[in-house]
């Protein structure tokens, strides 16, 4: 008895069981996972640290923090056939903490710039704010009221390039300034992405910033103004570009409100909405929906 106890101690765990068949609209399809699998860190138990193995395959695991991005839904509500959801919630907080997520999208940005014939690196960037209601499980430290929008909630400070993908975000109260919060985004924007030495905004963000951007960063703000007399919509140049970007972050329902207790949890889930749109956009772009085969006409 004792070496049968034994045998079963040393052996072998058993495999990670593959992954579930794809039910969700967030799902990842095989050309987006083929994406974002080496850019993850590799288990823990392959690594000389050790660690135990891993219970769960690492697809259903991005696919049910895709879940939750997507559908807005908490964590303790993902359906069953998705990991636990404090597995699942533990890899979402580890991987933002140790920017892992970070490295993923960096690079993804990276492969879509690549594709469209653009450097890896921007040197011009459009930034603007966007107010977000907030759930009651905002604490009253980090939320605040925007006057202007008559919001109670956060802000997001953005920085995309000229193509609309994300360069930098922070996740302010709503109560801060765009000007203020600007300040901040454009010196981790400036750190972050040496060649950028242009920037667009709007009338917001006219005055003081400009002059300290300039003298601090060596980054000039271009101001872009609204037509004199305009009375209704228009598209402006260049700041459409950011206005497309916070679109595509709200068709994920867990970026429209705020339910984050951690500012650094929400700024999460606005980049997983970006991870989601750029490798849709990759997988796309390599592997093309093939066209259906014209019918050939009946004969008499």
């Amino acid at each position: 008895m004792p070496v049968c106890r034994l045998a079963r101690h040393h052996a072998a765990p058993p495999p990670i069981p593959p992954h579930r068949p794809r039910r969700y609209p967030s799902d990842t399809t095989d050309q987006e996972w083929a994406l974002l699998e080496p850019l993850l860190p590799p288990p823990a138990c392959t690594q000389a640290s050790g660690g135990r193995p891993e219970a769960h395959h690492r697809r259903d695991i991005v696919d049910a923090i895709r879940y939750v991005v997507h559908n807005g839904c908490v964590w303790r509500a993902l359906p069953a056939d998705f990991p636990p959801w404090r597995t699942v919630y533990g890899c979402f907080a580890r991987w933002a903490a140790d920017h892992t997520l970070d490295h993923l999208h960096d690079t993804l940005r990276d492969q879509v710039r690549a594709d469209a014939g653009r450097q890896p690196q921007p040197s011009a960037a459009i930034i603007d704010s966007q107010s977000v209601r907030a759930a009651d499980t905002v604490g009253r430290q980090s939320r605040g009221f925007d006057a202007a929008k008559l919001v109670n909630g956060r802000k997001r400070h953005l920085a995309v390039d000229t193509l609309g993908l994300l360069l930098a975000v922070l996740v302010t109260a709503a109560s801060v300034q765009d000007r203020d919060g600007a300040r901040a985004l454009l010196w981790r924007l400036r750190v972050a992405h040496r060649r950028i030495r242009l920037a667009w905004a709007d009338a917001a963000y006219a005055g003081k910033l400009v002059v300290w951007a300039a003298a601090t960063l060596g980054l000039r703000v271009a101001i872009v103004r609204k037509r004199p007399g305009q009375s209704t919509f228009e598209v402006l140049p260049r700041r459409w570009v950011v206005e497309r970007t916070l679109a595509w972050i709200s068709k994920h329902r867990r970026t429209v409100r705020d339910y984050e207790r951690l500012p650094t949890h929400h700024r999460a889930m606005v980049t997983w909405a970006m991870v989601t749109v750029m490798t849709r956009r990759l997988a796309r772009r390599h592997h093309p929906a093939r066209t259906p085969t014209p019918a050939l006409p009946r004969t008499a």
